[in-house]
């Protein structure tokens, strides 16, 4: 995975309550970790949004039929001529966020690095749809989030 300077323009918007808020790393923390998700030769723009509960349900339900929030959500701007960037929107809900990590007794700046990583490799075309698909996409996250200091996130925390 490249973790140099690779083309990437990363839009943050914090649509929480101040409690919220707080929770999430700073945004330089977080262009970092997608950034390191851009693969080589890849330009991307993306906008990071991070909602509530009842956005995060809204998006869920609206887009995928599912009545519940979810942690990750991403959304790829697939009908762009294939010289464009990479563009999409990725959506993390910071109270998924939040009680995931401390169920899996995870910290919270690797759950929110693993989440966005994810969310960056769906903008890049991965999925895990399939176990042949999981499998690539999750060694990528494994290696990537490696590179950035965090232990692989599908073990089990010790």
């Amino acid at each position: 995975m490249n973790t140099a300077a690779a083309p990437l323009r990363l839009h943050i918007q914090k649509a929480l309550g101040a409690r919220n808020r707080a929770l999430v790393p700073a945004a330089a923390q977080l262009r970092a970790w997608a950034q390191a998700a851009v693969l080589p030769g890849k330009v991307c723009e993306a906008t990071l949004r991070l909602v509530g509960a009842r956005e995060g349900l809204q998006l869920n339900r609206d887009f995928r039929g599912r009545d519940y929030a979810t942690n990750v959500l991403t959304f790829v701007y697939d009908d762009l001529p294939a010289a464009a960037p990479i563009c999409g929107d990725i959506a993390l809900c910071v109270p998924v966020v939040v009680r995931e990590a401390r169920e899996q007794g995870k910290t919270l700046a690797a759950h929110f690095a693993h989440l966005l990583v994810h969310g960056m490799l769906h903008l890049q075309g991965f999925d895990h749809e399939t176990p042949a698909e999981a499998e690539v996409m999750e060694a990528h996250e494994v290696e990537i989030l490696a590179q950035l200091g965090f232990a692989d996130p599908y073990r089990a925390a010790a």
